[in-house]
């Protein structure tokens, strides 16, 4: 074959019919400009979303679930062996809610390659004394340090320092909508009342605000110490121990090996939020699927100008084969026209997805829900760009094999004669 000879007859027909090429690259390139901004938009806005689950969820929770005895009184009366026993409206008694050798299990947690992180949470249900008006809430002692670290607690925070809640003692931060319910503000004193009936007053420090509203109604956070205090409970006293992992698929697997180990409940993040995880992949999916149309719908159009440019041409295609062109030369001529206009229209695309994702990642996004979010989100993910280019060369490829098998069947003998 006669590549550079062949490459620049492309060339030549390339730019004889300049401005039908123009137009074919131009609908690549705007496929493939909304295809980069289209997933870095859709990606971006998931990522988001995923982070109000992922920085307030552990990968996995090791707790103690609230459940009623496996084994009934009946089931060991000797004089019932071998019968169907029907219990009915069973009830949990002599629950542990707490963790038993929490110490150890921490340890050997931290000992454990696959483990990121680890956060001790002990959980108090309460009531806040508003006047005459008591307001269910939750309490959450936790290892300040290790929830900035591992779940990005400090962004969530609008107002306040979060390291008041270790270095100062009765200390707590309030969901801002709660804050908001009790009329209190930084500086100002709560009273906290426990089930069992006592009352402890507690300064605010800090106003927390996940983006969840329902969840910051109720919520607040309290330093290990104050909370244990608060239920009159020793230092071993953890009702929870959230575990990040450094491999996130790995963790229904982890789960699982951490309930037999440690003979305790375990849930991992993608049983406690499969709803939440499914709608990620669904807007994930959707966004795939339009940006891969809109590249379809392109090669359509360069499919249409070369099957024109082919009916333009028979002459010099039979003259090219007639002078000693082969067949395979003819179609690799062709080739190299899809291909540039791919390749063309992929990478101005490319550069423009880019662009316009900036503009858009620089658009002021204001919301009251989420106050740390400042401009709308876009992941600027290099693997989009790759396969935005490689699907660009592909379906233009596919879109000229047509024609250019078209045109390296043509007999010159035939063409001539006509003429």
């Amino acid at each position: 074959m006669k590549l550079p000879l062949n490459i620049e007859i492309a060339k030549s027909l390339l730019l004889a019919r300049w401005k039908q090429t123009l137009v074919a690259a131009i609908g690549v390139t705007f496929s493939i400009t909304m295809f980069i901004t289209l997933l870095s938009f859709m990606t971006g806005l998931n990522d988001l979303l995923d982070g109000l689950i992922l920085n307030r969820t552990a990968h996995v929770r090791i707790y103690n679930e609230l459940k009623p005895t496996e084994t009934q009184p009946i089931e060991k009366a000797t004089g019932f062996a071998g019968f169907h026993h029907f219990v009915r409206s069973i009830k949990a008694t002599n629950a542990r809610l707490d963790i038993l050798n929490s110490s150890a299990i921490i340890k050997s947690l931290k000992a454990d390659p696959r483990v990121l992180g680890v956060s001790p949470k002990v959980s108090a249900q309460v009531f806040f004394n508003a006047g005459n008006v008591d307001i269910t809430g939750t309490v959450n002692g936790i290892d300040v340090d290790a929830e900035v670290r591992l779940y990005s607690f400090a962004d969530y925070m609008v107002a306040g320092d979060y390291s008041d809640l270790k270095n100062i003692p009765n200390t707590i931060v309030l969901g801002k909508p709660l804050a908001a319910k009790l009329m209190v503000q930084l500086g100002d004193r709560v009273t906290v009342v426990t089930q069992q009936g006592e009352q402890f007053q507690l300064k605010v420090v800090g106003l927390y605000q996940s983006g969840l509203q329902d969840f910051d109604k109720t919520q607040s956070f309290a330093s290990l110490i104050t909370v244990q205090k608060i239920l009159s409970k020793p230092s071993s006293y953890l009702t929870d121990i959230a575990v990040k992992v450094k491999n996130l698929p790995e963790a229904p697997a982890l789960a699982t090996e951490f309930r037999k180990v440690y003979n305790t409940d375990a849930v991992d993040i993608q049983t406690a939020n499969a709803q939440f995880e499914t709608g990620t992949f669904i807007r994930t999916l959707i966004a795939y699927a339009v940006g891969i149309t809109l590249l379809i719908v392109a090669g359509f159009g360069i499919y249409n100008i070369l099957n024109m440019m082919i009916y333009e041409k028979m002459d010099s295609i039979a003259i090219l084969k007639a002078t000693g062109f082969s067949g395979p030369d003819v179609r690799l001529i062709f080739l190299f026209i899809a291909l540039s206009i791919g390749l063309f229209g992929g990478v101005t695309g490319l550069m423009f997805g880019f662009l316009l994702s900036a503009v858009i990642d620089q658009v002021p996004f204001v919301t009251e829900a989420l106050p740390t979010v400042k401009t709308y989100p876009i992941n600027y993910n290099p693997w989009f760009y790759f396969i935005g280019i490689t699907f660009s060369l592909f379906t233009t490829y596919f879109a000229g094999l047509f024609p250019a098998l078209k045109a390296s069947s043509i007999d010159p003998v035939v063409i001539i004669r006509g003429k």
